[in-house]
């Protein structure tokens, strides 16, 4: 393996830049599908964006999300084809044509000529594909770009056409109205998109009108208000809300009857001395008939000019009833036809014409431009029955183009008849599983549940033409749903279904030559008609790829944002349910919006938030993918953006695990520099058999780590992985790497050294195949390195199957060692609040639990490693509670609150008198009744007080617990504790100046102590009782200095004074060969030059390079290098040494 670099100078970003470039020369992402072909399908469907903006983070959140998933479904055993889409048609695409070339109305782009106007629309469709590709393919996403679909791809479109071919086969297509923003300035029904583009505050009248019920006893009428004097005439009903109180009331002057909403009528004119006659709710107005306003629409008697009710109406306005004009109002247009007025599908009436003027059925304003009569209509209404008059100022919609006032209309649509199957699409939604589920039980159930017709048809030019050819009396009608039907039936050939390109092909009248030819109707599909077909389009179902769909459907990912619960989500519902009774998908994840950090949108203009390849370029793209991943936004909740947040993921995730890495590699390397035999990590099954406790430990937390992932992917709970993954690589460093250090560093010999690197391999490797998902750069990093030492390994960590767990999982001992860090925290914690730092010795601690299997473990296996930690002479095992600390309960309110509501109260008292023998059988039997309320261990806490003995201070003893364990220091000085204590704090100094002079744990140096004088002797007697730890902690011997060679090179040296009362100087150096004089020259047969020769020889080698000679030589090296010399065989250990502290060993 290579070596690396520290984690201060490792360049995620630049790393990633390199780990890119792999990828290319290999063709990692096409290979990974080469690979996998054969497996069985994994179906993930995604969501085509527009081309004509840039990605933000929104994107790269859905797009990280689908890589996560799909590259662990493909680890998993599943072939998973990833093709982009692109959304083509539509709005946006018109809308930038538009203000680019100053279309101002649909006239402007007839006389452009509908061929040119949608060349340019295409022309810039993929005006940012390249850019979407690189910083898609910077964040990690394997995708094919290559091979993508459009929506304006023939293919594509014939399968749209086939999809209406069905929906219209089984009669759930009908033509209708619906209300839609209109320009009339543009002669052309507008999105609500661009309705909201250019609101003004204008005057406009507000009139209240009275409507004399028929038969009333008081001769009363009803008053609605309205600001929008012309819709007046085509009134066909007046709608109440059921449940508002309504009131009669006589006006003291004019006597007249009205009646009005209760909390309205301060609004009526006189209404402060009317009197009010009665009383009563709104649903006891509902089926009252009235005198209509005008006469224009008295064809419609039988069922019009009557009241009916819905909660639309509200009480913030007007007199709680409203007129209703059904081609002029969308809640109009509804209750009329939820109440019979108007029939859905039935030609409606519209009196006002595509350029904004009356009809001749409104005979009296005919020709006239609709908002130029206001004024002569309320003159008309004066006469007839005005109640009061006025001008109000408000917000109103104006066209963006013409700058004309936007009026609603009723315009001729097309719909999916969507609540004929409104039951099925209810079941259907049963069938899928969604994350977080609530959006699905709440959010999209309530939106299907209320669901109504969807209008499917959009009166522009650049989208896929409806198939729909009619014959001109309107009673032929002819859907294509293919290619092949439209040219046989016509005899054109068919190479595009663009409108410029089909609009001209009639087809004849089956009916015969007399009835004319049949042409197509003008529309277009809305886009969203488009997305929800992709299931199907984007494979070209049903034409092509017939076995691949029907085996593989319903498809089982998608992933996109909250908004696409009435967008994406619904029309793939919908066309699936009408077209095969089935949802479109299995498993969905829902992300929430990403926000600016102070809340708002992110917004270009107000540059709130740093561009994602700013980002990127910091801090790397796995960094940003594992924030957004561990974010609320992956439970479809907001997120307010941080890049502080990104930084913290580096720092808190990938630093900790680069260094569990690097101090692998480090170790595995020295192996080679002390002579030994390169590093090959031994087999997993023996690992498995290691009797070393943080060994077995590690490997079941392994083995853990790896169900869990396995198991949250399953269901697609990402959130949940990244939090587990901190605790694992937190564990990993700060447990087993840190308490392991000896045996890692070969001080516990070089079996058990290669046996803890092994293990510590393999769990770094598990470790990376489990998060590759995730973090596909450094995963691969790490990777590529590791596999050198390991035979018959994949080309990239990308190819790799999901690792499976080994072995049995060891629940006792990962708990057992969870336990040990809460003793060394609570200990941690009893020293920091009696400032005895860990270099200070302490003589004893007590560990007081009821569980004896983990006072057995604390005490047995884990002991070394918590007298080590917390630098304590003895550890003392108690399960007596009740010799160190008293018991108390106190009720879990986070987990009863909800629960016991207001009985939370009486429950929480009796718990907390419960007596110390109630306690104990509550204990034993994991279960009490309090009050009428069972309650489990889960339900009360444990509170222990700790029970200090008598005669003793806190200083002296203290504790500390966290409610499952207690853990007891004894704190009192004792002087056989010192000379451990100065050990520790020698030792410390020489791992910092070793720190400060930037020395590698590789680098082969040796330590010498001089001490001052006055110190020499009692500090040479202190070190010599503790050579052991020193030498276990240095691993090599303390050295006096009086033994440093004066052809020794000093790395560093440094002066202390007063450590624990005494003073030294500390001096590190190079290794350096030591001589036996007199053997070396008795090897040379009493040549004094010969032997000079030699240690010139052996002072000038490599010092790594001799010693793998040595060990080669079983000990032995022949020098038979040196001219004029004969060979001479030397034996290290006789005649030199490898360094001081080998010739210091053999004689101490």
């Amino acid at each position: 393996m290579d070596d690396i670099q520290e984690g201060k100078d490792f360049s995620f970003p630049k790393e990633e830049e390199r780990i890119l470039a792999f990828w290319s020369e290999i063709d990692a992402f096409k290979t990974q599908l080469k690979l996998t072909e054969g497996k069985p399908e994994y179906i993930f469907y995604d969501g085509p964006p527009f081309a004509t903006g840039l990605p933000h983070y929104g994107h790269i959140l859905a797009g990280t999300i689908k890589d996560v998933v799909t590259r662990h479904q493909t680890m998993r055993g599943h072939h998973v084809t990833r093709r982009f889409g692109w959304d083509c048609h539509g709005l946006p695409v018109e809308y930038e044509i538009d203000t680019t070339y100053n279309i101002k109305s649909r006239q402007d782009v007839l006389d452009m000529g509908i061929d040119k106007y949608n060349g340019l629309c295409q022309s810039i469709v993929t005006k940012y594909v390249k850019e979407w590709e690189q910083v898609v393919t910077r964040t990690g996403r394997w995708i094919d770009f290559q091979n993508d679909y459009k929506t304006m791809d023939l293919a594509f479109m014939e399968s749209v056409w086939w999809v209406f071919g069905r929906l219209f086969e089984k009669g759930l297509v009908y033509r209708g109205f619906k209300v839609m923003p209109y320009s009339t300035g543009c002669k052309t029904p507008l999105s609500n998109f661009e309705a909201g583009l250019n609101y003004k505050d204008v005057p406009d009248p507000a009139v209240m009108v009275s409507f004399p019920v028929v038969d009333d006893s008081d001769g009363a009428a009803l008053v609605a208000w309205t600001t929008t004097p012309w819709t007046l005439p085509s009134n066909l009903a007046l709608c109440v809300n059921p449940n508002l109180t309504y009131v009669k009331v006589r006006e003291s002057v004019s006597k007249a009857v009205y009646i009005v909403a209760e909390s309205r009528l301060s609004q009526l004119p006189g209404s402060k001395s009317s009197k009010v006659i009665e009383k009563f709710p709104g649903s006891k107005l509902k089926g009252l008939r009235y005198v209509p306003l005008f006469e224009y629409f008295s064809e419609c008697s039988d069922v019009a000019f009557r009241v009916v009710a819905d909660n639309y109406v509200t009480e913030d306005s007007g007199t709680g009833v409203v007129h209703c004009a059904p081609a002029f109002g969308e809640d109009d247009y509804r209750v009329c036809v939820e109440n019979g007025i108007i029939k859905k599908g039935d030609d409606l009436v519209v009196a006002v014409d595509g350029e904004g003027r009356f009809k001749e059925k409104v005979t009296d304003f005919a020709g006239r431009y609709v908002k130029d009569v206001d004024k002569e209509i309320v003159s008309t209404v004066k006469a007839r029955r005005l109640v009061s008059t006025g001008t109000i100022t408000h917000s109103y919609p104006f066209c963006w183009r013409s700058e004309t006032p936007l009026i609603y209309m009723a315009v001729p649509s097309w719909f999916v008849a969507v609540e004929k199957i409104k039951d099925q699409l209810l079941e259907c939604n049963k069938q899928t599983y969604w994350v977080p589920d609530y959006v699905k039980e709440k959010r999209f159930h309530n939106w299907l549940e209320n669901a109504r017709d969807w209008v499917i048809s959009r009166s522009r030019f650049w989208g896929t033409p409806l198939p729909i050819w009619v014959s001109e009396d309107g009673l032929e009608t002819v859907v294509m749903d293919s290619v092949e039907k439209l040219e046989k039936l016509s005899g054109t050939k068919v190479t595009d279904l663009h409108r410029h390109n089909i609009d001209h092909i009639t087809i004849p009248s089956s009916r015969g030559s007399q009835y004319g030819v049949l042409r197509r109707v003008d529309d277009v599909f809305d886009c969203w008609f488009e997305s929800g077909s992709m299931p199907y389009a984007y494979i070209h179902y049903p034409f092509e790829n017939v076995e691949l769909f029907e085996k593989n459907f319903p498809g089982h990912f998608i992933a996109e944002g909250l908004d696409q619960t009435r967008g994406w989500f619904y029309t793939l519902m919908v066309l699936s349910t009408a077209l095969f009774g089935k949802p479109a998908f299995r498993n969905l994840i829902c992300n929430g919006l990403v926000l600016a950090e102070d809340g708002k949108k992110m917004s270009k203009r107000l540059k709130n938030y740093p561009s994602p390849m700013e980002v990127i370029g910091d801090y790397g793209a796995d960094a940003l993918r594992l924030y957004l991943i561990n974010s609320p936004v992956v439970r479809a909740e907001p997120l307010r953006f941080k890049k502080e947040g990104v930084y913290s993921v580096v720092k808190d995730v990938f630093l900790p695990w680069y260094n569990a890495y690097r101090f692998l590699i480090q170790n595995a390397k020295r192996l080679e520099v002390e002579g030994l035999a390169p590093f090959s990590p031994l087999d997993v099954a023996a690992l498995l058999k290691s009797s070393n406790v943080l060994d077995q430990w590690i490997n079941s937390a392994t083995g853990s780590l790896v169900s869990f992932v396995r198991q949250e992917m399953d269901a697609y709970r990402l959130y949940t992985v990244v939090p587990y993954l901190l605790k694992f690589i937190d564990n990993l460093t700060n447990i087993y790497v840190r308490f392991n250090r000896k045996r890692l560093k070969g001080r516990t010999g070089e079996e058990d050294c290669r046996v803890s690197l092994s293990t510590l391999y393999h769990v770094l490797l598990t470790t990376c195949k489990a998060m590759a998902p995730f973090t596909p750069f450094f995963t691969e990093v790490l990777y590529q390195n590791l596999r050198k030492v390991s035979d018959g390994s994949e080309e990239s960590i990308h190819y790799c199957s999901f690792p499976s767990t080994t072995g049995q999982r060891d629940e006792r001992i990962e708990q057992s060692v969870t336990r040990m860090m809460t003793v060394i925290d609570l200990a941690r914690n009893i020293r920091e609040r009696h400032n005895k730092p860990l270099k200070s010795p302490l003589k004893e601690m007590v560990v007081v639990h009821p569980d004896n299997d983990f006072l057995e473990d604390i005490t047995g296996k884990l002991k070394e490693y918590v007298m080590e930690e917390m630098n304590v002479k003895s550890v003392v095992p108690c399960n007596d509670q009740l010799k160190y600390a008293s018991l108390r309960a106190e009720p879990n309110f986070s987990v009863l609150g909800k629960r016991l509501g207001r009985n939370m109260g009486v429950v929480a008292k009796k718990v907390k008198e419960m007596s110390l023998d109630d306690f104990l059988a509550f204990e034993k039997s994991g279960e009490v009744v309090i009050s009428g309320h069972s309650l489990k261990l889960s339900d009360i806490k444990v509170v222990r007080q700790f029970k200090r003995p008598d005669n003793v201070s806190e200083n002296e003893i203290d504790a500390a617990g966290d409610g499952d364990v207690l853990v007891i220091l004894d704190l009192r000085a004792d002087e056989s504790l010192f000379e451990a204590g100065l050990a520790r704090e020698v030792v410390n100094r020489i791992q910092k100046l070793r720190k400060k002079a930037g020395l590698e744990p590789t680098d082969l140096v040796e330590v010498f102590i001089k001490p001052h004088d006055a110190d020499k002797e009692s500090l040479e007697k202190i070190l010599n009782s503790q050579v052991q730890y020193i030498t276990d902690a240095l691993g090599s011997p303390l050295l006096p200095h009086t033994l440093a060679s004066p052809k020794a090179v000093i790395v560093c040296q440094e002066e202390y004074t007063d450590v624990c009362g005494k003073s030294f100087a500390i001096s590190i150096a190079k290794h350096t060969v030591v001589f036996g004089d007199t053997l070396i020259a008795a090897a040379c047969s009493g040549n004094e030059e010969h032997a000079e020769a030699i240690r010139v020889y052996l002072l000038s080698r490599d010092l790594p390079r001799l010693k793998y000679e040595v060990q080669s030589g079983n000990g032995k090296i022949k020098v038979d290098c040196l001219d004029s010399y004969p060979p001479v065989e030397l034996q290290v250990g006789k005649h030199f040494f490898l360094n001081v502290g080998e010739s210091y060993l053999s004689t101490a």
